[in-house]
């Protein structure tokens, strides 16, 4: 078994799901008393969030290849970061190491093309939603991504810091969602990307009767994968 590092604390609440979820998976494939070989790197939040609403990108691309070489150097044989937003700068930490990273998007394509879509709709961060990093890789597995009109963007976005993000799963929140996936449904995506790690914390299955793709569960469970065989192919 491949030891995973997890860079972390993007939030805690989500870092937390996929150390659950990780676990969960070994266990069910090896049995017994097995559970996952980890590490951990946790960042204070706050100063990421901080970066990211000064738009640093460069000084929050540096720390997020220092997260993922202090893994590496500690025996992680594997790279997850916990988080799809910072998937922005998944290139340059990939390019920094020499162990793989296990990158989420990658994951949430190859269950979309298992299930045979083509249009999916993208919930997420602002950043997720409005910049091309994630829609880009997508469209190497010829996924088509519909995002949600500039106030939908904004509610979201808003939701998951200001509630998610802090521990808070309101009702009304979760009917807010529940619109604005509807809404992208109505424009002709065939399921909806839970591009945000903390969504799935609010947001289910029996929300849409369109199929939804959890990326915290996708990406653990492709991590898992690695850890015990080999890391994710098209």
């Amino acid at each position: 078994m491949k030891t995973i590092g997890l860079i972390g604390g993007l939030s805690w609440e989500s870092t937390a799901d996929y150390y659950r979820l990780i676990n969960t998976f070994i266990k069910e494939e090896l049995g017994g008393l097995h559970s996952a070989k980890c590490q951990i790197y946790s960042f204070n939040f706050e100063e990421i969030v901080s970066l990211q609403k000064s738009g640093n990108w460069e000084k929050a691309t540096e720390l997020m290849i220092n997260a993922g070489k202090t893994l590496e150097n500690a025996g992680a044989e594997l790279i997850v970061i916990c988080t799809n937003t910072m998937h922005k700068m998944a290139s340059e930490v990939q390019a920094a190491l020499s162990v793989p990273l296990i990158h989420i998007a990658d994951a949430a394509a190859k269950d979309i093309t298992h299930h045979g879509l083509k249009k999916v709709g993208l919930l997420g961060t602002k950043f997720t939603m409005e910049q091309d990093f994630y829609k880009e890789k997508l469209a190497q597995w010829e996924i088509s991504t519909i995002i949600p009109n500039e106030t939908d963007r904004q509610i979201i976005h808003d939701i998951i810091f200001n509630e998610l993000c802090q521990g808070k799963f309101l009702f009304e929140s979760k009917e807010k969602y529940k619109k604005i996936m509807n809404k992208l449904r109505e424009a002709g995506a065939e399921g909806i990307i839970l591009g945000c790690t903390e969504i799935p914390l609010l947001i289910t299955e029996e929300d849409i009767d369109i199929p939804l793709f959890n990326t915290t569960y996708l990406h653990a469970k492709e991590a898992s994968a690695s850890a015990l065989y080999s890391p994710i192919s098209k």
